[in-house]
């Protein structure tokens, strides 16, 4: 495939309000996060207005109609509730996690806007090859935003007052499309792409899924997988250091599952346009 842009597991996620609260420790250190200064309803309605910016605008962001193409979104939705039912994930319940395809397949990206609003392009969906890879996509992208790591990336971007006078909507509603585009752009510090390795393993390591999905992606996609290594990798973790952390964190966990699903995932992917 011609894979054209490399944005590869951006997934995003947003910060709340009125007390700070500190963030958890993981199998493989500190996030690098300490607080968030805004509170999970705030992360709710930013997602909305980032939501209502994404899917008003066709011609940047070309969503799939959920009823035109209802095999697609079960399959992804499907694989969005085993992770979701493990009691791993925090704000499972609070947040929407709803899901919308992209048609683009020149992007390989999946990222997750404010409050867990997830969205997953058509392009990284056709170049991987089994839903034990995507998985831990998805495990990944739902980490960031689970564990809330846009607190200090979108604070520094657009600074506190900034942000919420937004979402109190006293700020220029032209912002909202600046956030909504910055969402497929702003990469994770390296602490951040490790917390969510880390918490990929730990949201699948009680499921049928391979616990390492995840770092099937990376030596796929370094090994040549169809396309050069995207620049990309290169500001985050080394590939070859992410492949072991995963691996050994779900050795260490003793994870016993053993599916990848690549006849399923031949079907999603058969249904796409």
């Amino acid at each position: 495939m011609n894979a054209g842009k490399y944005f590869l597991f951006l997934g995003l996620l947003w910060i709340g309000g009125s007390a700070p609260s500190c963030q958890k420790k993981t199998p493989t250190g500190s996030s690098g996060l300490s607080f968030n200064l805004f509170s999970t309803e705030d992360d709710l309605k930013l997602g909305q207005q980032v939501m209502q910016e994404i899917e008003s605008n066709p011609s940047k962001y070309p969503i799939l109609d959920s009823a035109q193409y209802p095999t697609a979104y079960a399959h992804l939705y499907r694989m969005r509730n085993t992770i979701l039912a493990t009691g791993k994930v925090d704000y499972a319940d609070k947040f929407p996690w709803r899901i919308r395809i992209i048609r683009d397949d020149s992007t390989l990206n999946a990222f997750c806007a404010p409050g867990g609003y997830i969205y997953v392009y058509t392009g990284i969906i056709k170049y991987l090859r089994n839903e034990a890879q995507l998985m831990g996509v998805l495990a990944h992208e739902m980490a960031h935003a689970a564990r809330r790591h846009s607190t200090q990336l979108l604070t520094q971007a657009y600074g506190i007052q900034t942000l919420a006078q937004l979402i109190t909507g006293q700020q220029d509603p032209g912002l909202i499309a600046q956030i909504a585009s910055s969402l497929v752009l702003l990469s994770f510090s390296r602490d951040h792409e490790r917390d969510a390795d880390a918490h990929s393993v730990i949201y699948l390591c009680p499921t049928e899924y391979r616990a390492d999905g995840a770092a099937d992606f990376f030596e796929y996609i370094t090994q040549g997988g169809g396309v050069r290594p995207p620049a990309f990798l290169s500001t985050h973790p080394d590939p070859g250091e992410r492949v072991r952390n995963i691996r050994t964190l779900a050795q260490q966990m003793a994870c016993s599952g053993t599916q990848s699903y690549e006849g399923r995932y031949a079907q999603l992917v058969a249904a796409l346009p």
